[in-house]
């Protein structure tokens, strides 16, 4: 999976956007606000950082050998960085998914109300 593959399949879910907030070469996918994704545009071969359960994380770290790994900058327990291009597109759409997931998991009931009414 390419950059452009992965950001299409990110704006395709529901209250999804996209921003530079940090610079101008880390492309940030947020739902409702809240950072799920970010892509280092610089980095080759590309990369992305996602959220992730801590034992799945480790998991993910250990059968993915340097291609998975803890997040640069990142919580190392709660976020890990992949290699796009190295993967199954399959696991890379599973890992955005559950990235996702757990970001509208911690929605304050005001922002999970506004979330559900789009």
């Amino acid at each position: 999976m390419d950059v452009e593959e992965f950001r299409q399949f990110c704006l395709a879910k529901k209250g999804v956007t996209e921003e530079f907030p940090f610079d101008e070469v880390t492309l940030v996918f947020k739902v409702m606000g809240k950072m799920f994704a970010l892509v280092p545009l610089e980095r080759v071969p590309s990369q992305v950082n996602l959220k992730c359960e801590p034992e799945r994380a480790q998991e993910l770290r250990e059968e993915y050998d340097g291609v998975v790994m803890p997040a640069y900058h990142m919580s190392k327990t709660h976020w890990n960085t992949l290699y796009l291009e190295q993967l199954p597109p399959k696991l890379i759409r599973e890992l955005t998914d559950l990235s996702y997931d757990l970001v509208i998991a911690n929605f304050t009931k005001k922002l999970r109300t506004e979330y559900d009414a789009l």
